[in-house]
């Protein structure tokens, strides 16, 4: 049995070493409840060279922890406050809703393609560079000038004014029992293909229209002769060219790693496009097997 005497030897100890200076500046940085193992080293490395019993160490961190016990009751700290990511919800519950992403280089044909699934199939398209453009024309509109200014540059307009525009368009239509929707020319950029799953809704599949840059750029020049487009000329058109390879083909290959993407080559006439179309979403699924074309 210790003495009084020899307890108190350990007790002064134990304060020697929780006082000294390199351990008191851990003590006001740490407090002490990681003070510890600090403590501890210092009375194990005594006890090695023979300082104190190890009898006398069991009780002297008895002590110390009866002292960080009531440290903590006299001193209490504030509980620490955990960051939480806040959870949104999309705007649409999976299986509200049917959406499937339309993408290819500028002047293959989405928008055609899109028009024949409309009228045979009930889908509602939604064009992304229309909805720009009639924003940009809207009287009052505050993102009217900034996208003009990007359409001319042939750059992506910020996705924060894009896929608002898409979730109230997909949201009028959705009101009048409409649920299935192509989303034509979006994502262009992973950050939107990103958020717009996030905030919106998931996509089933990406129909992505490959076809070579020389074909691409007949068909807008052509296009350009008529369409009164500011952006189908010959300027502009090398621009979108190369913001879509250095762009939107990281998004195809992001879905494609995914299972999600439905490849079709649209270096043919418009209705053989159309039935690799009809086709390989018919493999993916997206009919049901009884629905067939409208007559």
């Amino acid at each position: 049995m210790l003495s009084i005497s020899s307890l108190s030897r350990i007790v002064l100890r134990i304060k020697y070493i929780m006082f000294s200076r390199s351990v008191k500046s851990s003590f006001l940085r740490a407090g002490p409840i990681r003070l510890g193992p600090v403590v501890s080293k210092r009375l194990y490395s005594q006890a090695q060279n023979g300082g104190i019993n190890h009898k006398r160490i069991l009780i002297g961190l008895g002590l110390l922890a009866i002292g960080t016990t009531l440290y903590g009751t006299t001193n209490p700290t504030k509980t620490p406050i955990a960051f939480v990511e806040p959870v949104t919800e999309r705007a649409f519950k999976d299986g509200d809703v049917s959406v499937i992403f339309v993408l290819g280089g500028p002047g293959a044909g989405k928008g055609t393609q899109c028009a024949k699934l409309v009228n045979n199939y009930g889908f509602v398209h939604l064009s992304a560079g229309d909805l720009l453009r009639a924003e940009q024309k809207r009287e009052g509109s505050k993102y009217g000038e900034m996208i003009s200014q990007y359409i001319r540059d042939g750059l992506i307009v910020p996705q924060e004014v894009t896929i608002a525009l898409l979730e109230q368009a997909m949201k009028e239509n959705f009101e009048n029992g409409k649920t299935r929707f192509l989303i034509d020319g979006f994502p262009r950029k992973m950050d939107q293909a990103k958020t717009f799953e996030e905030k919106v809704a998931k996509s089933k599949v990406t129909l992505f229209f490959d076809c070579p840059e020389s074909v691409l750029l007949e068909r807008l020049l052509k296009r350009g002769q008529t369409s009164g487009r500011e952006d189908d000329n010959a300027e502009s058109i090398k621009k979108r060219f190369k913001t879509f390879v250095e762009t939107s083909m990281p998004v195809v290959e992001y879905f494609g790693e995914q299972g999600r993407v439905l490849k079709v080559s649209c270096d043919h006439p418009v209705d053989q496009v159309y039935s690799q179309v009809v086709s390989v979403l018919k493999e993916k699924g997206i009919f049901a097997d009884e629905e067939t074309e409208k007559k």
